[in-house]
């Protein structure tokens, strides 16, 4: 672990079982993303610098209440510029993952920086989630896309019943704040865990991981 880039450390107080391959791909995201932002906005400005913390740990919480099995199918839906997404298909890389998003040029950063790092386990689509058609998925993640009753209504027609992993399958979201009248707008009961629990830094207060089975 020595080798780590030292911008990594954040992520290594946590998590110890990366690859060679997967520590490059990590080290390689806030280059490529900064490089980027600068032509296309993805991320605000005030968090490029943060970007191991507020985006590639936060992405990272959802790994640690899910360990997906190779072969598990998961759309991130509203990707973005690829979080929670692209730090999720380094975390497993034997999983695979459809990023969408209804603007194209969000994409086009996703693609050049899964090219640009050698994420081979990515797929993008331009598209709405409620557009899509035939094709079914064990997960839906999403972070800070939309209230969560929209979030459901999107995903659970994609979403396949069941599943034998450590958690059902479903949707996974990622949202902040106060969120008893979103949930309660919602009609759902979501399994809620606070990330600070799981990273105790100071940014994760007031966050939480929503678990809905499908």
């Amino acid at each position: 672990m020595e080798s780590a880039p030292q911008k990594l450390e954040l992520i290594l107080q946590y998590f110890d079982d990366f690859n060679e391959v997967q520590l490059q791909q990590l080290a390689a995201l806030e280059e490529l993303y900064k490089e980027w932002n600068a032509k296309i906005n993805v991320i605000s400005r005030k968090d490029i610098d943060s970007i191991y913390l507020h985006h590639v740990l936060h992405s990272l919480s959802i790994a640690a209440i899910a360990n997906w099995q190779p072969g598990t199918h998961v759309i991130d839906i509203g990707c973005g510029g690829g979080f929670p997404g692209v730090p999720l298909a380094i975390f497993f890389p034997e999983v695979k993952f459809h990023l969408v998003d209804s603007i194209a040029k969000k994409l086009k950063v996703v693609d050049a920086v899964a090219e640009a790092t050698g994420i081979r386990n990515i797929t993008t689509q331009h598209t709405r989630a409620e557009e899509i058609k035939n094709r079914k998925f064990d997960f839906a993640v999403s972070r800070a896309v939309a209230p969560l009753k929209d979030l459901w209504q999107w995903s659970a027609p994609l979403l396949k019943k069941g599943g034998n992993q450590e958690i059902a399958n479903g949707l996974i979201c990622l949202k902040g704040g106060d969120l008893a009248q979103e949930i309660s707008e919602s009609r759902l009961r979501p399994r809620m865990m606070p990330v600070d629990k799981i990273f105790p830094e100071a940014y994760f207060e007031d966050k939480y991981i929503l678990h809905v089975a499908k």
